[in-house]
């Protein structure tokens, strides 16, 4: 269990593909699966992209950019991504439901010892768990975009993760070159848990008027030396990720704090859910 070389990737959008790209980097033979062959490409695509920029940047070499590329494959069936993967990395969009059918999929298909592990920012790892053979084996790894260049892994032990387990994912983060920092499972974990209801509050003064949405963040860089405003960040992350995310603490603390301020639920049913699609508090 703790000698991992292959790697499957269970989605390969933003943060699914950053995943791949720094496995793939550190020498791991990944597997990215997707539902098309379309997104698929894309994924792949968006890797080279990036390490090109790294090329360019003098950071890796072309040598080594052609080899990490070499070690990423692609599948359009979770079933074959993770047919002989010792760890199985999902990164799919913040549903427990969606989640659900990709790990009850995963234990069917992946080897006996697999270690599981969920890239979700705030879902339950130990109902994430639940719906697996073995418990475990599961755990939290929660990257941070873009994910070749942030540093953290919060690592995030359900109610029955073995230490086993967390030992090798805490060193398979150092491997890859992050910074893992143990968390134990509880609604949006830290870093949501704080970020999140500070965006909320930065909508709230939007919504109430106090000022515009440039306005707000230029008090959070000047003021508070934030590098980017909580507005701006909440268009980069995505507004229907905000709202997800502000809905499992609203639900699992039953706290109205963490009440989704009506403006931030207004733009996402809107569709206006930041640079994804080209607006949300800017326009890109």
């Amino acid at each position: 269990m703790n000698d991992i070389k292959k790697v499957a990737i269970i989605g390969g959008g933003t943060m699914g593909n950053g995943i791949a790209h720094v496995f793939a980097q550190s020498g791991f033979s990944i597997q990215i699966a997707e539902t098309t062959e379309e997104l698929a490409d894309r994924a792949v695509a968006t890797i080279e992209k990036n390490l090109q920029r790294m090329v360019k940047k003098e950071k890796i070499t072309e040598t080594e950019m052609s080899d990490t590329m070499k070690r990423i494959g692609t599948s359009l069936s979770i079933e074959e991504a993770v047919s002989e993967a010792q760890l199985v990395v999902e990164a799919v969009p913040e549903s427990f439901m969606i989640k659900k059918e990709v790990f009850e999929t995963i234990d069917k298909h992946a080897p006996a010892d697999k270690i599981l592990a969920s890239n979700t920012s705030s879902i339950s790892i130990t109902k994430l768990a639940a719906v697996t053979s073995k418990p475990a084996n599961f755990i939290g790894m929660h990257f941070f975009n873009p994910v070749p260049v942030m540093k953290l892994v919060e690592i995030v032990k359900g109610l029955e993760t073995s230490d086993e387990v967390y030992e090798i994912v805490k060193d398979l983060a150092e491997k890859l070159g992050k910074v893992p920092v143990p968390v134990h499972d509880s609604p949006g974990f830290v870093s949501n848990r704080v970020l999140m209801p500070m965006i909320n509050e930065a909508i709230f003064c939007v919504y109430e008027g106090v000022a515009e949405p440039e306005d707000v963040d230029d008090v959070m860089k000047l003021g508070m030396a934030h590098p980017m405003g909580p507005l701006r960040l909440a268009d980069f992350i995505g507004l229907d990720v905000c709202l997800d995310i502000l809905t499992v603490l609203y639900d699992g603390f039953k706290d109205p704090k963490y009440r989704p301020c009506p403006l931030l639920v207004k733009m996402v049913d809107a569709g206006k859910l930041g640079d994804k699609t080209g607006e949300g508090f800017y326009k890109s």
